[in-house]
This record gives structure tokens, C-alpha cells and sequence, in this order.
């Protein structure tokens, strides 16, 4: 499905309805280059699971858990190169523990993503507006 984003707050709307739509754990994969609106997609995220969480890049910290049942756990994987850089991030078991992962520059780790990773792609249309397409799950 494609969905049209006009600004931050829809962006935001859009990750809750899609958090809502997941009662259990999983990947939602996210492809988009820099400030196309992940990270507010993921703060939309943590309040459709009813979460009252500082949500931010995790640029330099590579993870952020931010708690709930099952936990999202907002992972940024731009700096990862290797697959010992992306063992050192517990990605493999938050998998495990059936937490729902929200990833970022989810292209660089293509490779490991599991086959029933939602995808979110992020296109910019201007300086405001975005496409927004998300496979994998229906909303």
C-alpha cells in the first residue's frame, strides 16, 4: 500500500496505525535516505503501542529499547558494515525474544533481513510531502 505523507504529524499517524496492526513481534524494515521521516515514523510507532517514550535517532547508540509488550526496539544501522557489526547490536535476539524492530537504513543489512520483514519505503516529493510504501502487512 502507498500513502501520502503532507507533514511530520501524518508521518507520526501512519507509524501508529501501522503499530497497531502488530500484536506480535517482527521487523519493520525501513529504506529511505537522511530526513525522510523514519525516526518520526518510529515515534508514531511507540504511540500506537501506547508508549511514552523519548523517541530519537539512534545514530550513536545504534539501539534504543524503548519497553512494551512485546518491546520495540528502535535499531539504526547506518554504520554497520559487517555482520560482526550487526551481531554486536542483539539484533538476532531481540529477534529471538519476538520484540518488534523498527530499523533504519534497513539497506545495509539487506542480507539478514527475515522474509517477513514489513518494508516501508520512504520517497521525498518535496521538502514536506513523502510517499510512503509499506509491504508486508495490511492496514
Amino acid at each position: 500500500m502507498t500513502f501520502a505523507s503532507h507533514s511530520v504529524s501524518e508521518t507520526e499517524a501512519l507509524g501508529a496505525r501501522l503499530a497497531l496492526a502488530l500484536d506480535g513481534g517482527g521487523v519493520v524494515a525501513m529504506f529511505g535516505g537522511l530526513g525522510m521521516g523514519k525516526t518520526a515514523f518510529v515515534r508514531g510507532m511507540a504511540t500506537g503501542r501506547g508508549l511514552n517514550a523519548e523517541v530519537s535517532s539512534p545514530t550513536f547508540a545504534l539501539v534504543q529499547d524503548y519497553g512494551g509488550k512485546p518491546p520495540l526496539v528502535h535499531f539504526d544501522m547506518y554504520r554497520i558494515e559487517t555482520w560482526e557489526d550487526l551481531y554486536s547490536t542483539g539484533f538476532f535476539e531481540y529477534i529471538d525474544m519476538g520484540a518488534i524492530l523498527a530499523v533504519e537504513w534497513s539497506e545495509q543489512i539487506e542480507g539478514a533481513l527475515p522474509d517477513d520483514a514489513i518494508r516501508v519505503t520512504f520517497e521525498r516529493l518535496s521538502d514536506t510531502d513523502r510517499r510512503i510504501t509499506i509491504e508486508g502487512v495490511a492496514l
